[in-house]
């Protein structure tokens, strides 16, 4: 039987802007590697430039597709992601059920999708698995006219998103023929730093990029307590991590820079994972500083195909191996994987903080912390361990 195509989409939104209680691994940092280390494959290609993208994003896509998985397909996706064959369900039910607590309803927007091909059968299994987990959608469209089936999926995810993200998906992406379901994971994000940087102390400051030069950007400024810390790679490369919380305390951005203004950002990023980022708590601690760090505004478009094929997962992509026979009895294959991310960090914050006033209680003059090289960022939602996106700034 000729397979049909899937389309497999992921888009984010733009975003401005404690540790796990065990060192083993829950579902959400078991994904977030999975999109970790799709996260060091692209900067391998791409050294020079600014890369941005959700690991957990990547994970949730995968996660959608899993109950349809069968076979060497299933075998692929469960080996990268490290979850038990019986299905890790009620974890990712749990999981999703986190980040889109109440608590977080202003910091992070999620909205799952399955689009399929009016007719198209599905098997109840993979449909309910999908609404369990991740409250996924599910709608039916005509992609024999492919702008229309666009122009409906852009305004579902505008709708999702509360208008952040306006449009995802090009009808040249769709195939009029072939496509057969569009799986859509939205994520938008924006948090108020905890501890506010003021508009006033923005200067324009020098800042080396990784290509070498030297360029004015401007350069956000707070005295304050934050934490902090050093970390040593396996090969004795030592990089600083400092951490940012967001209004709120589950979800915080974590800055690592290399300590040695020589030593390129490429030398630390293969050492970073869930397990790297679980033990900065040990090494970190408040310290009252003056921090400065640069605005910046970074997007990125990632294929996903060449990563995720290194990291093992390849059947998916092939018309002739793919098995995705618990999603329909029709074939299918994955013919487009891609990511869009988009970031946008300024000095957006609450107004007053416990930190502000413990400022004027220090006695000591603080020393200055400038990340004006290129840096690796990640923000993380503490309770769970879930890095919700990562990004190397090589140019803000």
């Amino acid at each position: 039987m000729k397979h049909m195509s899937l389309l497999f989409l992921l888009a984010l939104g733009s975003l401005y802007g404690h540790d796990s209680q065990s060192l083993a691994p829950s579902y959400g940092e078991r994904g977030s590697d999975v999109g970790m280390q799709v996260f060091r494959e692209v900067c391998n290609t791409k050294p020079q430039d600014n890369v941005v993208l959700s690991p957990h994003g990547v994970a949730s896509i995968l996660g959608m597709l899993l109950p349809g998985a069968h076979g060497e397909t299933q075998r692929q996706l469960l080996k990268a992601l490290r979850y038990k064959k019986t299905g890790p369900y009620k974890m990712l039910k749990k999981l999703h059920k986190a980040l889109t607590a109440k608590s977080n309803q202003d910091l992070v927007l999620m909205a799952n999708g399955l689009f399929s091909q009016r007719g198209f059968p599905m098997e109840n299994a993979f449909v309910t698995a999908n609404r369990a987990n991740f409250q996924c959608e599910n709608r039916t469209l005509d992609f024999s006219d492919p702008q229309a089936a666009s122009d409906e999926i852009n305004v579902w995810v505008n709708d999702k998103t509360k208008g952040h993200i306006p449009t995802l998906v090009k009808p040249d992406m769709l195939d009029a023929a072939m496509t057969r379901l569009v799986a859509v994971n939205a994520i938008y994000f924006k948090g108020l730093w905890k501890s506010c940087f003021k508009p006033e102390d923005t200067k324009m400051r020098p800042f080396t990029a990784g290509d070498g030069n030297v360029y004015k950007v401007p350069m956000m400024s707070q005295l304050s307590v934050f934490n902090i810390g050093m970390a040593t790679t396996p090969q004795g490369i030592k990089y600083r991590v400092i951490e940012l919380p967001y209004h709120g305390d589950t979800i915080s951005m974590l800055i690592a820079l290399p300590s040695d203004e020589d030593t390129p950002l490429s030398h630390i990023i293969p050492h970073i994972s869930t397990a790297t980022v679980q033990t900065w708590s040990k090494l970190m601690h408040m310290r009252k500083i003056r921090l400065l760090i640069p605005k910046f505004t970074a997007d990125a478009e990632v294929d996903l195909q060449g990563p995720l094929s290194v990291l093992g997962i390849t059947d998916m992509f092939s018309q002739a191996r793919a098995d995705f026979r618990h999603l329909s009895c029709e074939p299918l294959f994955v013919y487009t994987a891609l990511q869009k991310a988009k970031i946008i960090v300024n000095e957006d914050g609450t107004q007053a903080s416990a930190a502000t006033i413990a400022i004027l209680m220090a006695r000591s003059s603080p020393p200055w912390v400038t990340v004006d090289r290129p840096f690796l960022f990640l923000i993380r939602h503490n309770p769970t361990g879930t890095v919700l996106f990562m990004g190397q700034i090589n140019k803000p």
